[in-house]
């Protein structure tokens, strides 16, 4: 049975967002992960956290301006200085909650510029915060076109060239099936790189169903003792829809 993490900026959004912590802690969940928790202080987090006995394992570095259609500063050349900005008030974030990883978010760019400033950002990351493990995750171009880490291909490729002890892959289910890759044979070949899995069913990212099973039934076989973070869309809202966990 995989270690399961509700994401508390897709599910339990019936309640404001420091209820979700009491809320997803009476269904039964016992470690948290959210997007972009910048909106609220970090103090009121971790009350909420120390208070129903969570554990948050995962969050988002600020991506920039979502308003403005920005998905990650760091392959953004002319933004490096924000990038390390956003990057120091994650970090701010992460010892306040006792989270022991961050996702570093690309952003929407191309060519070599941009990826030799996403290489700069991850070394920035993994040396500016050795004791987590930063994160990288492809996704898919649906659902973010023109993202620079689109590509579990070039998310290998870049761990191997950097060397970086923590700088490892978040393999999200999801998308690795929209981008109509092997799900199966990729978990086993990237295992090795992989410091957390995220799980939501195609094609409208909704709660995992019989070929999502199988994959974390997969990890079990294949000895994953990471965390899952369940980041889907439930379709009947929340808690009707946690069923899908009894059939694990």
């Amino acid at each position: 049975m995989p270690r399961l993490a509700a994401n508390l900026s897709w599910l339990f959004t019936e309640w404001d967002f420091l209820d979700r912590f009491a809320a997803c802690a009476d269904a039964g969940f016992t470690a948290v992960e959210y997007l972009f928790p910048y909106g609220t202080p970090p103090d009121a987090i971790a009350a909420r956290l120390a208070k129903h006995g969570l554990q948050a394992v995962l969050f988002n570095a600020a991506p920039g301006d979502i308003a403005k259609g920005e998905r990650g500063l760091a392959a953004l050349p002319d933004r490096r200085a924000d990038f390390r900005a956003a990057f120091a008030t994650a970090l701010e974030y992460a010892k306040a909650t006792a989270t022991p990883r961050l996702h570093v978010m690309a952003g929407i760019a191309s060519g070599p510029a941009a990826l030799d400033g996403y290489k700069d950002a991850l070394r920035h990351a993994c040396e500016a915060a050795p004791h987590l493990d930063i994160l990288i995750e492809p996704i898919n171009a649906k659902d973010i076109p023109g993202y620079l880490m689109d590509s579990f291909d070039l998310a290998a490729a870049l761990i191997a060239e950097l060397k970086l002890p923590n700088l490892k892959l978040q393999f999200d289910i999801y998308h690795r099936q929209v981008m109509g890759l092997p799900l199966l044979a990729g978990l086993q070949d990237l295992l090795p790189v992989t410091g957390h899995v995220q799980v939501a069913a195609p094609p409208h990212r909704a709660e995992p169903g019989d070929t999502e099973r199988d994959a974390l039934g997969e990890l079990d076989a294949l000895g994953y003792d990471g965390w899952v973070g369940c980041e889907y869309r439930p379709a009947n809202g929340t808690l009707a829809g946690l069923d899908w966990i009894a059939r694990l």
